[in-house]
Formats: structure tokens, sequence, C-alpha cells
């Protein structure tokens, strides 16, 4: 299923309307996709930079023309032939390029807009797929072991970067051509593996609002970057609308979130100077 599936089906699920996924997952992969419901969706702004890590394979000898398993063949098959003459040092030894910061060429069969149209739009239409390569940062990629012709794999990657452009990518500087064979998203910003719940455990908790709640990241807990502070009604008062206040934060973080108790999360406030700061995000 696609991401736009999942909120579909979380949806019905919960009977909230207004929910919006984190970051595309491909519908071949599996893995962590956060999702913001109801008001949390003011913040998705503030999401919109988070690594993601994933764990995965990439088949070598054999490319598609959208750089995963879910493509046509773009030249012959030599899994053959990779297996047979490729070692895992040399496999290792052609990765070391893709790390740190990096010029990456997005797959013609994605969701980068061209003229406002997605790209892989046009490219099922057989129309040109004119894309711009994008900066992107590689932090981690580590090939763990292989498999036959897959090369098991480990990476951390900057928002808006393509695991399938480096698959692709790695099987062109290794001269056999190679895909991506399989996906699972490990981490997203702060959203791990562990804290994921399937559509199925939350499924048998439909018409449950307090139930379902008890299974969502603490509000305390995301954006970790952002420190927390309890505001006194006064200020909240204030906050709510619009106003600057002060508050008991004595940090230098340009950003907070803002609570009324330990759960309630008022909005996100930007210092002025000192402990006053102002609302940019109010939860209402």
């Amino acid at each position: 299923m696609t991401s736009h599936d999942v909120v579909g089906k979380l949806r019905r699920i919960t009977g909230e309307s207004s929910i919006g996924h984190l970051g595309t997952l491909d519908p071949m992969a599996t893995g962590v996709l956060p999702l913001l419901l109801g008001r949390y969706t003011r913040l998705a702004q503030y999401f919109s930079s988070a690594e993601k890590s994933y764990t995965g394979a990439i088949r070598l000898g054999f490319a598609t023309d959208t750089f995963d398993a879910e493509g046509q063949a773009a030249g012959p098959d030599r899994s053959a032939d990779c297996e047979a003459n490729l070692t895992l040092e040399q496999i290792r030894s052609a990765t070391a390029r893709f790390h740190g910061e990096m010029l990456q060429m997005p797959p013609p069969f994605s969701a980068k807009k061209v003229s406002g149209v997605p790209s892989y739009k046009l490219a099922r239409e057989g129309r040109p797929v004119e894309l711009k390569p994008a900066r992107v940062h590689i932090d981690r990629f580590v090939v763990t072991g292989l498999e036959g012709s897959e090369a098991v794999f480990e990476m951390s990657i900057s928002a808006g970067g393509y695991v399938r452009s480096v698959a692709h990518e790695l099987g062109q500087d290794l001269g056999c051509g190679a895909h991506l064979s399989r996906l699972r998203r490990t981490k997203a910003g702060a959203f791990t593996l562990p804290d994921a719940h399937t559509l199925e455990e939350l499924a048998v908790l439909a018409g449950n609002p307090a139930e379902l709640e008890s299974l969502f990241v603490h509000p305390r807990s995301f954006l970790p970057d952002m420190p927390s502070v309890t505001g006194d009604w006064q200020a909240l008062g204030r906050l709510r609308n619009g106003a600057q206040a002060n508050l008991p934060e004595f940090s230098r973080a340009s950003l907070v979130k803002v609570f009324a108790g330990q759960r309630e999360l008022v909005g996100v406030a930007k210092r002025v100077a000192g402990t006053l700061f102002q609302p940019v995000v109010v939860m209402g």
C-alpha cells in the first residue's frame, strides 16, 4: 500500500479526518511512517528536515527503470556474473563515495515535481522527465553482508534523499547495474521502529479513543531539539491569544514546546529575549 493508503486506513480506524504523514514511504518498503493527527498536523513544518535510517538489500547485476524491484528491466540480467566476480570488499570499496554531502539525481519514478506534475506521472506516460540533482547528506552507508547477488546494507540519509538512487548509482559504479530489492525504514527523526504500531494493532481499538491515544508518542518526547516548558495559566492565556509571555525556560533554545500540565501541548513559542516568548504555533 502507499503512504496515502495508510492515511486512509487510519482515518477509518480513528475517525479523525485531518491526518498527514511525515515523508512518503515507497509502497514496496516497510517500517516507520510517522503520522500527525488532528491539531498536531500544525507541527508538520518542524519535521521536514528529519534524517531517516534504513536497512535493506541491493540486488546487483539487474537495473530497473524505477531503481527498485517494482520496475521494468533496464538492461540484461547480470546477477550471476556479479555473484561470481564481485567480492564483499569490492562492494564496500565502491560505497565509500556515498558519504557526507553530495548531489543526487532523484529517480524518474518519484514524487518530485516537474512543472507542478509528479515525475512518476510523466514517466508512466512515456513523457520526458527532466529532474535536477538535489543536495543530500548520507551520514552512514554500510554494507553488512553479501547474500548471493544481494548486498545487505544499513543507511542513514537526509530528508529528500532516495535510497533507490544510491542503489542505482552503486550498480553503475560497479559496472553491472543494480536496484533496491527490499527496504525497511527503522527511524524517522525521533521516531523509531519500537515506537511504531501496525494497522492491525490499531484496528482492534477502533472506536476507543482513549486506548488509541495511549499508544501515541508522548508529545514531550517528539521534536527533542525543542525543550519542553510548562506555563502558568496567565502565560498560557496570553500565548493562546497570540501575545508574548514570560516562561520559566532558561536554555538558549530559540524554539520551545509549551505545555499546560504534563501532556497538553499548547503550542510552539519563539524566544524573543531571555525568558520572553512569542507564540508561532498555537494548537487551539
